[in-house]
């Protein structure tokens, strides 16, 4: 694409040619030879300039709302003999499967400066931001350009390089290279602030029941390989030397230290502002139970549970909660029993019939959510 100086000069091309022509001077054509040559030769740096240039884009997860996210656009100059300079990099990041109403005020924010978004056609909210290359890349050499950005809505959230552009080398082109290179990350629920009740949240069997899942107990359960978030200390090094292999112990959890939640999707009786809050609370409370050992299991609505063992298993849980929407045919609400926040007996699909040591969560006045185990209130935000 030709730019306004690259448009005027052409205009003084064209004024010199017709000058040189009518009065047959040497020194005007010769002018006009340097003006031709330079236009020329800038299209012929500008695609020197691309040859032999690769890119990639990743992200450092994880990705939460209304926390600095970094995605990393790794630039590399295959060329052998000719540097790169000046490129830009068209970003952007665009909220994906996520309804945003026609008035919404969705903003991201990009190196710390709020940025209201544009709603696309397909009711989609976006932001751009275009990155520079502003040192030479030397050949063989690679860079890396960091975009910093805030997003304010959980869901997935697409990141694309729409396109590569240069005014290299005398500004008078502007090239543009179109790209397909985009990354999908999941964005979690931001945490929030909640206060805690003082009330003895869990049935405390005598004696400490021993149940036979991996815990922190001090029983020996088993041993299994070793998986990316296990903690070193819980290697079994003489039997990991002796299989070769890495081997983490197991042990046997006590039932009095562990926690069910449960989280349930129905839309009656939730305000769509509460219902964000809901689940935050509930990804907000899951990470703290995880990190004081004491998240048995999760379950969202009637799915199968999923038992928090490792720190991938937490991940899963706040990947579905991301994705969470209010659904008009979740499991039926428990405000209807005598208790707030008690589950209907039966309902609750890890163990039929059993309700113990189990996390509900029901509306606390119009905007609040709170945290009931066993009908008792535990926690509110």
């Amino acid at each position: 694409m030709v730019t306004v100086s690259g448009l005027l000069l052409i205009a003084v091309s064209f004024g010199i040619g017709t000058a040189a022509y009518n009065a047959a001077n040497n020194i005007l054509f010769i002018t006009l030879s340097l003006l031709l040559a330079c236009l020329i030769l800038s299209g012929m740096l500008s695609w020197l300039n691309f040859r032999d240039v690769t890119w990639q884009l990743h992200t450092t997860a994880p990705v939460r709302v209304g926390q600095d996210a970094v995605a990393t656009l790794g630039v590399h100059n295959g060329k052998a003999v000719v540097p790169t300079y000046g490129l830009w990099f068209e970003m952007t990041a665009r909220a994906v499967d996520r309804r945003v109403p026609a008035k919404a005020e969705t903003t991201f924010t990009a190196r710390g400066i709020d940025v209201r978004a544009a709603l696309a056609q397909a009711g989609q909210a976006e932001v751009r931001e275009r990155l520079f290359l502003r040192q030479r890349l030397d050949p063989g050499n690679a860079t890396e350009l960091e975009w910093i950005f805030k997003p304010q809505h959980r869901g997935v959230l697409r990141l694309e390089l729409e396109s590569v552009g240069s005014l290299f080398p005398f500004g008078f082109l502007k090239k543009h290279l179109a790209t397909e290179l985009e990354e999908e990350v999941i964005v979690w629920p931001a945490p929030v602030e909640y206060r805690r009740m003082a009330v003895a949240a869990l049935r405390r069997p005598a004696g400490g029941e021993r149940v036979a899942r991996a815990g922190s107990g001090g029983d020996l359960l088993a041993l299994r390989r070793y998986q990316m978030g296990d903690s070193h200390r819980l290697i079994h090094w003489k039997a990991s030397a002796r299989t070769r292999q890495l081997l983490v112990r197991q042990f046997a959890a006590e039932s009095t230290e562990g926690f069910s939640l449960w989280l349930r999707t129905d839309a009656s009786g939730w305000r769509p502002d509460q219902f964000e809050l809901l689940v935050s609370f509930a990804a907000t409370l899951a990470e703290d139970l995880f990190r004081a050992d004491k998240l048995t299991r999760v379950a969202l609505d009637a799915d199968a549970p999923l038992a928090v063992r490792r720190v991938r298993d937490l991940e899963t849980f706040l990947d579905r909660l991301a994705l969470v929407e209010a659904n008009e045919a979740a499991a039926p609400s428990s405000r209807g029993g005598k208790e707030p926040g008690e589950p209907a007996r039966g309902s609750f699909p890890l163990e039929k019939g059993n309700r113990k040591n189990l996390i509900t969560f029901a509306p606390d006045g119009p905007r609040g959510v709170a945290a009931y185990v066993d009908g008792n209130k535990i926690a509110a935000a």
